[in-house]
């Protein structure tokens, strides 16, 4: 299968270049080939500072030329001071004995965050540090062998969970990089912050660019996201050209306000799909882990017939409890065991409720596992595959069916077609309007304006500035629009302290 089609990247020195694109629309693969974890089909040329680089590149060559990458998860070990963390891959060692030279090391991730102006001390063990100052050590470690004013940083989602001030600082470092010379090449779904802080940006959809080098001073997020789509805004049909009214009220949402949302308030009733959207990066993302206690809430409460939880006070068991579950957005982090079987994932959440302290049987999970491979068509249909070998749209369908198992009173879920194929996000978004049919609530929360238009009754969209206010169309065309017209006060707060 051919996941890019001639696609090219330009990072200039001095530069922070954007790269945008769906789920899926080649970005994580183009880095690959970077960083020489992919080999590219013949006839594909890479130059690094002017020099020609060999294909498939090596790993050697990567770090000689200067190439890191800061992942999402920033790859810390908590329990090894900042020297540590800076010097892992790369530890300076005894020309004797070959042992580390804990010295030389200290002194070389002194150095090292001494120039790129990082105000942490060597010792520090990194446990203790923040947000920001862990973003910063991960910068520095993937800085420490680059010559100074050359090379490229890539930031694949690496200041995901950033706002505000912590934001500001890694942006600011981000330009004492570029000013001596390097680039930076930046990945992010928060066009705001693409917006703020890159020079240019280049943009992928389906393997295809659908934007290079483009100058950032003359976009706007609204034609960054019709870029991002293009073709796709026609190739879902909405479910309705307007808003279906709701049914009787069944779940109310009162008064929801966590570290990154305000003050929201809903209702749904029994067979509604309710949907949940607004710009990248504002807060909205936050909404379903507080709906299901994964996240514990400031204020706010769901009432659920006439059960109310206070969601001040709820955990994830309480919640469970209460009839909610949640399908996560990170399935390999939070949601599924990939050591072990599909049949044993989906029975995990029953456990308690089927089995016995000594005995928990096996009929009802084979029945539970089959019924759930035929009504989703996972592949392949061995319920004793290991999650970790299946693929993602098959691994998000086993997720799926862990929890409709249960047949939950409310279901929320964040991002569920995330990172899976077409055929996976139809089985999926199907598998959704058959739970609504039989009764249950749905609140699926998510980025997508083609997954919001095919699915859901109704699309609510949270804004920092407005609130939660009603689409008043669920076209997906209509919903970009409503989502990017919001007024200069929510993209001022969306990307407060990031410079321009």
């Amino acid at each position: 299968m051919q996941v890019l089609t001639d696609v090219e990247l330009s990072v200039l020195p001095g530069e922070v270049h954007g790269l945008a694109g769906q789920n899926g629309s080649g970005k994580s693969t183009l880095i690959k080939i970077l960083t020489g974890l992919y080999t590219p089909d013949p006839g594909a040329s890479y130059h690094v500072d002017g020099r020609p680089m060999h294909l498939p590149v090596r790993w050697r060559e990567v770090r000689a030329a200067g190439i890191s990458v800061v992942h999402q998860d920033l790859g810390l070990l908590d329990q090894l001071s900042v020297a540590e963390n800076v010097c892992v891959g790369g530890f300076p060692t005894s020309p004797l004995i070959g042992r580390i030279d804990r010295g030389e090391r200290d002194r070389l991730a002194a150095r090292t965050l001494d120039r790129l102006g990082v105000n942490v001390e060597p010792d520090t063990l990194v446990a203790t540090l923040n947000a920001t100052e862990r973003a910063e050590i991960a910068i520095a470690r993937a800085m420490r062998d680059h010559a100074e004013g050359a090379g490229l940083i890539i930031l694949d989602e690496s200041t995901r969970a950033l706002s505000g001030t912590d934001l500001t600082r890694v942006h600011d470092l981000l330009r004492r990089i570029t000013a001596q010379g390097s680039a930076a090449l930046m990945i992010s779904h928060n066009l705001t912050e693409l917006m703020a802080i890159t020079d240019r940006m280049t943009i992928l959809r389906d393997g295809r660019l659908a934007g290079a080098a483009m100058a950032t001073c003359d976009l706007t997020e609204e034609e960054i996201a019709r870029r991002m789509l293009g073709s796709a805004l026609a190739a879902t049909a909405a479910r309705s050209a307007t808003p279906s009214a709701a049914p009787s009220p069944n779940v109310t949402v009162t008064g929801l306000t966590g570290k990154n949302v305000t003050d929201v308030s809903f209702a749904l009733g029994r067979g509604e799909i309710l949907g949940i959207t607004g710009l990248p990066g504002n807060g909205y993302e936050e909404i379903p882990y507080l709906l299901a206690g994964a996240q514990s809430a400031k204020a706010g409460r769901i009432q659920i017939g006439k059960t109310t939880v206070d969601l001040t006070r709820a955990g994830i068991r309480s919640c469970l409890r209460a009839g909610i579950v949640l399908v996560p957005e990170r399935r390999d982090r939070d949601g599924l065991a990939f050591e072990i079987n599909v049949r044993d994932n989906i029975s995990l959440p029953g456990l308690r409720g089927r089995g016995h302290t000594f005995f928990v049987g096996r009929r009802w999970q084979r029945e539970a596992a089959d019924a759930a491979v035929d009504e989703l068509g996972i592949r392949p249909r061995t319920p004793m595959t290991l999650v970790k070998q299946l693929s993602g749209g098959n691994q998000q369908k086993v997720l799926l069916a862990k929890w409709l198992t249960l047949a939950p009173t409310v279901m929320v879920l964040h991002e569920p077609t995330q990172a899976v194929d077409v055929g996976a996000r139809r089985d999926i978004l199907h598998a959704l309007r058959r739970a609504a049919n039989s009764g249950m609530a749905v609140i699926l929360v998510s980025s997508e304006p083609e997954d919001l238009a095919a699915a859901c009754d109704r699309v609510l969209i949270y804004s920092s500035a407005r609130g939660i206010q009603a689409a008043d169309s669920t076209t997906p065309d209509n919903l970009i629009n409503q989502i990017y017209a919001a007024p200069d006060a929510d993209h001022s707060v969306a990307a407060a302290g990031s410079p321009a």
